[in-house]
């Protein structure tokens, strides 16, 4: 950790002021756009700021998992390329991607979002997997959060392909739509010295004592939690984030398409 550019961050910080001149608990300038992946099933792009993330959602048939054979599933995955980041490098998925992947998974299967068994065609013999594709286009920080909402869009955009016994037809789509019970937004919150800040810049990321993020559903349910960082929290930590987080995950909310 850059302790000159940590102590840099803080000096602002305590004058209730960031880098970019927002305040601790503003996001950036939000946008949401869906349906722009004429390849895949569902998809959107988000940003947040100059943070830019794409999700892509597509279908594939199959056999279902031994312990549920009445269920269908889904994968999420996270690339990150080089071009998105001078941080990030090719070859196969790194910490950081895996990481990203998992808790944007864990929110939404957590909370119930999805109804798996919907997803069943023939008990015990064919079953639907949404595969979640996440690339950001410029990682600018935050990812988590914007990951969340580009996937969370893209499902909520995407149609199901028509299918011909266990062939499906990518070019003809229907009108059926993933069945959804849930909407869970995910909020990200730092730790850095004494202060509490959401939708954080590289530059505050680097210099970060904790982080959580925590998905909420419209009631302000708790689904899941991710902790990030080298430092502890105390109670109090947990409780101010998690209220921040439910605080502003209803300001996300709006953007959901």
């Amino acid at each position: 950790m850059n302790k000159g550019k940590r102590d840099h961050v803080i000096h602002y910080l305590n004058n209730n002021i960031r880098y970019d001149g927002r305040k601790k608990e503003e996001y950036r300038e939000i946008s949401v756009e869906t349906g722009v992946i004429r390849t895949a099933e569902g998809s959107a792009r988000v940003k947040f700021g100059e943070t830019e993330v794409i999700a892509g959602v597509k279908f594939e048939v199959g056999k279902p998992y031994p312990d549920s054979p009445d269920a269908g599933t889904m994968m999420v995955n996270a690339e990150l390329i080089p071009m998105s980041s001078p941080d990030f490098e090719s070859g196969p998925p790194g910490i950081v991607a895996i990481e990203l992947a998992r808790v944007v998974d864990r929110g939404i299967r957590e909370s119930g979002a999805i109804d798996f068994k919907k997803l069943c065609i023939k008990h015990g013999e064919l079953v639907w997997t949404i595969i979640v594709d996440i690339v950001p286009v410029n990682a600018f920080g935050n990812l988590f959060d914007v990951a969340s909402l580009a996937v969370m869009s893209a499902i909520k955009n995407a149609k199901f392909p028509e299918l011909d016994g266990e062939k499906i037809d990518y070019k003809k789509l229907t009108k059926n739509s993933i069945p959804m019970e849930e909407e869970p937004i995910s909020v990200t919150v730092l730790k850095i010295g004494d202060h509490l800040i959401v939708d954080p810049i590289p530059d505050e990321e680097k210099v970060l004592d904790a982080r959580l993020t925590v998905a909420t559903l419209k009631d302000e349910t708790i689904v899941a939690m991710q902790k990030g960082g080298e430092l502890s929290l105390s109670t109090e930590d947990i409780k101010s984030m998690i209220e921040i987080s439910i605080k502003k995950a209803k300001e996300i909310r709006k953007f959901l398409k």
